[in-house]
């Protein structure tokens, strides 16, 4: 009877090991609070101070810090002034107005890249400035990274720093004009080298691109945000996912859908509380950040964070 007992308890044991193994654990929302108001938020946790940081949308480049991960408050803007090559590539600019920035740490020190430009116009420039200390709180202005004009088959908004399997640089960007690019980008000056490549369209809207690698399952994972934003409570924001075994592409979604043509699956298309998420930002592979729509706030637009989790057949997920 003993051993029958055992014997019995061990299937259990075996059985239980099974079902947690193949049902993913429950993603959760972060329980944020304080000042939380974003737009496009860039999301990073500094290294040695353990201090989170969400820089985002606004005048100067607008920035959130954290001691906690959850309780935020607003810091000084990146800007306080124009640097002079703004007018030369953005002469229509509106003041310190900054687009959707980036935060890439690499060899010990901070990239932040931005984008000016004007809504409706390809008449665009991303910029870079950079730190050895976000607390710290001394940025370096390094000019001009790649812009684009009237004639440009491509945006040049929504920049996002990666680094490949093999230790390689890139950048994606662009918008809803001829959709997403990509450039290879130098470990010495930490722009752009040789040509960009369309990744990714969609009609109807796609831009805030987002590249990251996954190591486990050995795909290269391009997010998007489909849709209508900046409209509040009407944004019509989703986040889109597709994936590739190359940086280069091509990327398809859960269809078998080139993201060339149009395909993007989507995993996050709101709620009755959270309207319109996008501007995602995944730190590593498996925390993003983006804003959403508060219905409760007449459409102020916020920060959320989640945990990002991956199924069993290798494509991300959250609550």
């Amino acid at each position: 009877m003993r051993k029958k007992k055992t014997m019995l308890a061990s299937l259990l044991l075996t059985a239980m090991f099974f079902v947690q193994s193949i049902i993913p654990a429950s993603a959760s929302t972060w329980n944020l609070n304080g000042d939380t108001n974003v737009h496009d938020p860039a999301y990073i946790v500094e290294n040695g101070t353990g201090t989170h940081w969400a820089f985002s949308t606004g005048s100067g480049i607008q920035v959130l810090y954290s001691t906690n991960g959850t309780t935020y408050q607003r810091s000084l803007p990146i800007f306080n002034q124009k640097p002079a090559w703004w007018s030369q590539y953005v002469p229509k600019q509106d003041g310190l107005d900054v687009w959707a920035p980036d935060i890439f740490y690499y060899n010990g020190t901070y990239y932040l890249y931005y984008s000016i430009s004007t809504f409706g116009s390809k008449v665009s420039a991303i910029g870079l400035v950079t730190t050895n200390s976000i607390s710290g709180g001394v940025w370096k202005d390094q000019g001009m990274v790649t812009y684009s004009n009237d004639s440009s088959p491509y945006n040049a908004i929504d920049p996002n720093l990666m680094q490949d399997e093999k230790g390689n640089l890139w950048m994606v960007f662009g918008s809803w004009s001829n959709g997403i690019y990509i450039t290879a980008i130098s470990k010495d000056t930490m722009k752009p080298t040789g040509n960009a490549y369309r990744i990714a369209t969609k009609s109807g809207g796609i831009e805030a691109p987002n590249l990251v690698y996954n190591s486990k399952t050995g795909y290269y994972y391009l997010f998007v945000s489909i849709g209508k934003c900046c409209s509040g409570l009407d944004s019509t924001y989703q986040v889109a996912v597709g994936r590739s075994k190359s940086v280069l592409g091509p990327f398809y979604d859960k269809n078998g859908v080139d993201m060339k043509n149009g395909g993007a699956t989507v995993i996050d298309s709101g709620n009755s509380a959270w309207i319109g998420p996008g501007g995602q930002d995944i730190n590593g592979t498996n925390v993003i950040a983006r804003h959403a729509y508060s219905a409760a706030e007449n459409g102020a637009p916020k920060l959320l964070i989640s945990d990002l989790y991956w199924d069993a057949d290798g494509w991300p997920y959250y609550n």
